[in-house]
């Protein structure tokens, strides 16, 4: 049951924050503290990244406890997971620019790979300073008819992000340092018995990455309703 928000509340600002492990989305409310772990990895080593990660492209190496991708090319550089997770889950990263490199970090959920093609199938994909111009966005591949981004985020390349991506039944959300930075709905929504895969990627870019966890989303669907004012 949600708990109204007192009035002034309702703002961007307030309601955007994580309060007591709770995420207000249009229509849902996500209790992450509740949610399960169903994969963790703090560091990385070069025995973890051979053991649960496949490189598809790009170069990808453990260094000091980070995953590094490192890819020049104006395509996707791909670190994928060996095994699928399925369900409504969320993938919640520690991400940090490598310079000279400023732009996109990008990571996938709900993913699969096709193999006859070698190149990413269906997934949703979000990015910080990515998509061109900068944006924080989302995509939905491997048509990429369905897009979102805003330039409203502020990045910093030299600063370590807690970037967190997350998908139930097709509502889309994108946490930045425990708030939330874009929400959007898919409305024809990837099968996430059939798509399970996540991932990172380098696209034209250098990045690193640690502290990898995959939750299963524990939720409430809410119908919601504004209390009068006047």
């Amino acid at each position: 049951m949600r708990t109204e928000l007192k009035r002034f509340e309702r703002g961007a600002d307030k309601s955007r924050e994580i309060k007591n492990g709770t995420l207000r989305l249009a229509g849902i409310d996500v209790f992450l503290e509740d949610s399960e772990t169903l994969y963790e990895c703090g560091e990385f080593t070069e025995k973890i990244l051979e053991e649960d990660y496949e490189v598809k492209s790009g170069s990808w190496y453990a260094e000091d406890g980070w995953a590094v991708g490192k890819n020049p090319d104006c395509c996707p550089g791909m670190l994928v997971s060996k095994k699928d997770y399925f369900g409504n889950n969320m993938l919640e990263v520690t991400v940090k620019m490598v310079a000279p490199s400023t732009h996109d970090i990008n990571i996938m959920i709900n993913g699969s790979w096709d193999d006859v093609r070698d190149q990413r199938d269906m997934a949703y994909v979000t990015g910080l300073e990515a998509f061109w111009h900068g944006n924080i966005g989302f995509e939905k591949s491997p048509e990429y008819k369905l897009t979102a981004a805003t330039q409203l985020f502020e990045f910093d390349p030299e600063k370590e992000y807690n970037l967190a991506f997350g998908n139930i039944n097709g509502k889309i959300f994108v946490l930045v340092d425990g708030k939330l930075a874009l929400e959007i709905t898919d409305p024809d929504p990837l099968d996430v018995t059939k798509y399970g895969k996540f991932g990172f990627e380098a696209y034209s870019s250098w990045w690193k990455v640690k502290n990898v966890r995959i939750k299963k989303l524990k939720y409430e669907v809410i119908k919601e309703q504004y209390v009068p004012e006047f």
